[in-house]
């Protein structure tokens, strides 16, 4: 499983070649997961200017079909989520993002975000793009 923060996306609509390039070479033979998180910061972006709006309407289309959602509907992920957030000091929002990655077996998670490089556990990879 790969995880796939909202900054990744945006380096995606950007055509970010490393971005392209793990797009293109996983979402054929690999599961993706993505946060519910990820459209409220996809819209809210696209509402400040950041990115086209239908750029975004697309790709939330996109991952719908493509993706695991990780919905935010369990104790568990806020359980963890909180654990990430008063240990690591991430950001609450970051730390559900990741506690979903985490909750739903992500191996390797690709993020523009600085704070989720904190998390070192054995078995995943967190790649900053």
């Amino acid at each position: 499983m790969i995880g796939l923060d909202t900054g990744f996306f945006i380096k995606l609509l950007r055509n970010d070649l490393q971005a392209t390039k793990v797009f293109e070479s996983t979402h054929d033979d690999t599961d993706l997961c993505v946060s519910c998180l990820t459209f409220f910061e996809l819209k809210r972006l696209s509402l400040k200017g950041a990115v086209e709006q239908n750029a975004i309407d697309t790709l939330i289309e996109s991952i719908l079909s493509l993706c695991r959602i990780s919905w935010l509907d369990n104790k568990e992920i806020h359980d963890i989520a909180a654990s990430l957030s008063y240990g690591l000091g991430i950001p609450a929002i970051d730390s559900l993002i990741l506690a979903g990655f985490i909750s739903n077996g992500s191996e390797t998670i690709y993020t523009t975000d600085p704070h989720m490089g904190k998390y070192t556990k054995k078995g995943v990879q967190v790649i900053k793009l």
